[in-house]
């Protein structure tokens, strides 16, 4: 029988939440690319009687390691070089400073604060950031070896020997990551029509629009890049546009609470295996007869979907672009830099980021602590609002660091410095990517021996180590915590009621376009799009405030149903648009302006209330109205939440 807790001892909701693993597949290309990178650094600086040199390098290859996570080879060249060029000038500047006294807590909380402006601009920016602060403070706080340049070129060639080993494939393989991508979300959509009708439809749907804006992300960032429109980003483009129409038509079929037949989730997981073979054969659906509105709808669009994928030639004027083509990288630069300088958001975590960096430095200027640097480097790894709950990570970083001592403390003690490191870090390199994909606490229960037997080929004080870097660690939590998160009321506080307010009211300017005679189709795609990406933004959100202590956590709790009546607003919306493209009445333009004040009311009142308090609300109109559901849905919200 399994062991039950005292009601006094059990673990509480957030608590379990932050220690339970997340559910991934195991990365074995990733696993065995870390073993190599980090072990060969350190075999040829030993071959070569420098093993100081190849330490150095394999650092920089574990920061290879921890940004190789991206599926397609143009990706990964973003995620491990671009950062490897703000990790370069880190280290420069931390060598230059080194030993520099209050000197160096100038340069450590300026680089702080760069770093943490830069953070806010997207994915690749926030690595590079981190990798700026984190270089600056290992190069301020370690002896490295001179002159200037050797630091930087040891770090980043370890790195690129990441990526260089990532991209080996990259001939062989050109496109097909980004075609597995588009199948993939192909697989999902075909999940979500088999759940139509059923309790699985909103996390089918959820994992569709995670999909979608993987592949979007992935193909633009490609396009972006992209001189003109090359036929294979032609056809990627036309198959996302082409699976739209289906997923448009999911909430419709699944409003109706019946399963859908077997046939149509079939036909989409044949157009997946399709896109994913690079098959142009004509395809056989096998379609059931469409008997109504919605089977029209979905027949219409699995059809135009299979004429897609099958077509042999794309003409890009005929595809309709959805999306907007990007803008030019000069106007993208400038609009970037101007958002960043003009964010208050961007300034309070650059602020608070160079607070706590500048606090830390000030303290081991003044109190003689062994490898203070850990301290810094505790902090940055911490102080990451974008990977997550301030609070969370610095308690996972805590676990984390005592479980990787345990693993350390065996190494250090009963493995032979010299060639039988190379072996250790064949063995203890790969579960840095194995583990990384399960949470934070079990990325640093990996990362923390490696970096231990790497900082002992430089300063050989072996088990010495251990309690020095709890103690540490222990500091740079607390500092973190306390000067970087308590201080803070805005890190603490769930942002799910103003970003829920901004969907609601994005939601009745969507009712308006979607029912009224200006919006052209491509406004009304991009529109939804955004939408489902704002909710599913909000759904990562309020997530994570689960993993925060109360009263944080209990608050956003209560926010969850008002989460669910939202999407399931944009979900009818969405059905009642595709039943009236198919022949169903319009809706009169009294009704839509009657329920998008309501909608708009409700956004009001969750901008001015963080207690959500249940009313009673009453929109009336035609019972055999096209938008009767969506009345009964904002209705259900209302009576949700609704300010005092």
């Amino acid at each position: 029988m399994p062991r039950e807790f005292p009601i006094g001892l059990t673990p509480p909701d957030w608590l379990v939440r932050n220690l339970q693993p997340q559910q991934a597949p195991v990365n074995r290309p990733a696993a065995v690319r870390a073993a190599i990178a980090m072990s060969l650094p350190l075999a040829i600086g030993l071959a070569f009687g420098k093993p100081a040199y190849g330490a150095i390098a394999s650092m920089g290859a574990l920061s290879g390691v921890i940004g190789d996570t991206a599926d397609a080879y143009r990706m990964r060249i973003l995620n491990i070089a671009v950062p490897q060029l703000f990790g370069a000038v880190g280290v420069t500047v931390g060598s230059l400073v080194f030993g520099q006294g209050w000197l160096a807590v100038a340069a450590m909380t300026s680089v702080a604060l760069l770093s943490g402006l830069i953070s806010s601009i997207g994915a690749v920016a926030s690595v590079s950031g981190l990798l700026l602060l984190l270089n600056c403070v290992i190069g301020a706080g370690l002896p490295l070896p001179r002159p200037w340049w050797l630091p930087p070129l040891l770090l980043s060639g370890g790195a690129l020997l990441v990526l260089a080993l990532a991209l080996l494939s990259w001939p062989l393989r050109s496109g097909v990551p980004e075609r597995s991508a588009v199948s993939g979300t192909y697989r999902t959509v075909a999940d979500l029509l088999a759940a139509c009708g059923t309790e699985a439809y909103d996390a089918a749907r959820f994992a569709v629009t995670q999909s979608l804006n993987q592949s979007y992300d992935l193909i633009l960032a490609r396009r972006a890049r992209h001189h003109g429109r090359s036929p294979e980003l032609v056809r990627l483009i036309a198959e996302l546009n082409a699976i739209t129409p289906v997923v448009e038509a999911a909430p419709a079929a699944h409003h109706y609470g019946r399963p859908l037949p077997e046939q149509v989730p079939a036909a989409v997981r044949l157009l997946a295996d399709a896109i994913a073979a690079g098959r142009r054969d004509p395809l056989d659906l096998g379609l059931p007869v469409p008997a109504g509105e919605t089977d029209r709808a979905l027949d219409h669009a699995l059809r135009h979907a299979a004429e897609v994928v099958t077509a042999h030639n794309l003409d890009p004027r005929t595809i309709v672009d959805r999306l907007g083509r990007p803008a030019s990288l000069r106007v993208r630069v400038l609009r970037t830099t101007r958002n960043v300088l003009l964010s208050g958001t961007s300034w309070r975590y650059g602020l608070r980021l160079a607070l706590c960096i500048g606090i830390a430095q000030a303290l081991v200027s003044l109190v003689p602590v062994p490898r203070s640097y850990w301290i810094a480097l505790t902090i940055t790894f911490v102080l990451k609002p974008d990977f997550g709950s301030v609070f969370s990570r610095a308690l996972l970083r805590a676990l984390g660091t005592v479980a990787g001592l345990l693993v350390a403390a065996v190494v250090l003690a009963a493995v032979p410095r010299g060639w039988w490191d190379v072996p250790t870090l064949v063995l203890l390199a790969p579960l840095i990517p194995v583990l990384t994909p399960r949470g934070y606490g079990y990325q640093t229960a990996a990362i923390t021996p490696v970096i231990l037997l790497l900082s002992d080929i430089l300063n050989h004080l072996g088990t010495a180590l251990l309690v020095p870097r709890l103690v540490d660690s222990l500091i740079g939590c607390a500092i973190a915590v306390v000067a970087g998160y308590l201080l803070w009321p805005e890190s603490w506080r769930t942002r799910v009621g103003d970003r829920l307010a901004t969907a609601v009211a994005d939601t009745a300017l969507y009712l308006e376009k979607a029912f009224g005679q200006t919006a052209d189709p491509a406004s009304r795609a991009r529109m939804r799009r955004r939408l489902y990406r704002d909710l599913s933004t909000i759904r990562t959100e309020f997530q994570r405030a689960l993993t925060e202590p109360p009263p944080t956590g209990r608050r956003a709790a209560a926010w969850w149903p008002l989460v669910v009546a939202v999407e399931r607003i944009v979900d009818t919306t969405t059905a009642a648009r595709v039943r009236v493209k198919q022949g169903a009445p319009p809706p009169s333009p009294a009704e839509v302006a009657q329920i998008t004040l309501q909608l708009r009311e409700l956004s009001q009142g969750l901008r001015e209330t963080e207690v959500l308090v249940p009313v009673r609300t009453d929109l009336a109109g035609p019972a055999e109205s096209i938008l009767e559901p969506l009345r009964q849905e904002v209705a259900a919200a209302r009576a949700i939440a609704s300010p005092h």
